[in-house]
């Protein structure tokens, strides 16, 4: 399985941190931001990734990354997505990286106080199809939510609903399997002007191929102040994030 991080977007909504970086370089607790994700993903057993930038300062990651080797990558690789068009249309970039095999796709934005090893497992069992991530939360109107039945089938997703089905919101981690290619020309654009994620899951989920497993860590995206704050929270008092072996450039 390949993995794919996107650290695309002007994060506008943390002005003035982000005149001058990208969002993903800012720090979170210890590390900057793009090193959660990244570390996910290797922790799940993935060892080849791709970056997806975007926006301002590319070129810092690949300064601050070099090709992974530090993270125990066999492989990294950068591509850039042009303008502001959306998650589904940055995945387009990387269909030549994944080829024909499956994939897992993180926002960088996403920090998580565990694992999703035991996710990942479950998806390679998976004989088709697609699989999210869900957390309950408090205020789930803010979010992408996903009513699901006993099985885990996703029955439903709404974006930022007024009356919220479930307290089930769609974090920013997705697996797909090649299907993904053949559903990705067939978006159009919302009335954002962008290819948006939850049109690609609910294709899967109209074809009953869509399923969902429930966090049992803590998460919180990091594209607000608020928010950013609450991830360095998570990251400094998780057991998880205290035993990574995570790259402090000590010895360089």
């Amino acid at each position: 399985m390949k993995g794919v991080i996107l650290v695309g977007g002007l994060g506008t909504r943390l002005l003035p941190m982000t005149r001058v970086t990208n969002k993903h370089l800012l720090p979170v607790w210890r590390f900057p931001m793009v090193y959660y994700p990244l570390y996910v993903l290797v922790e799940a057993g993935i060892r080849d990734i791709m970056i997806v930038t975007g926006g301002n300062s590319p070129g810092d990651f690949l300064e601050l990354l070099y090709d992974g080797s530090e993270f125990g990558l066999e492989h990294l690789t950068f591509t850039y997505q042009r303008g502001a068009g959306g998650i589904a249309d940055a995945l387009r970039l990387a269909r030549s990286f994944v080829g024909d095999d499956r994939c897992a796709v993180m926002l960088g934005d996403n920090v998580l106080g565990g694992s999703i090893r035991k996710h990942v497992a479950a998806y390679r069992e998976q004989r088709s199809g697609a699989k999210v991530l869900l957390k309950s939360v408090h205020d789930p109107q803010r979010f992408g939510v996903a009513e699901i039945d006993e099985q885990g089938n996703v029955l439903s997703i709404e974006e930022k609903p007024e009356q919220p089905k479930s307290d089930l919101a769609v974090v920013g981690v997705y697996m797909y399997d090649q299907r993904l290619w053949d559903i990705l020309p067939t978006l159009a654009p919302s009335g954002r002007g962008q290819l948006e994620i939850t049109d690609v899951n609910n294709a899967y989920r109209e074809a009953g191929e869509l399923t969902a497993d429930v966090l049992d860590c803590d998460w919180s995206d990091a594209g607000t102040p608020e928010s950013l704050w609450r991830a360095s929270q998570i990251a400094r008092e998780s057991e998880f994030w205290r035993q990574a072996d995570l790259p402090t450039g000590q010895n360089g």
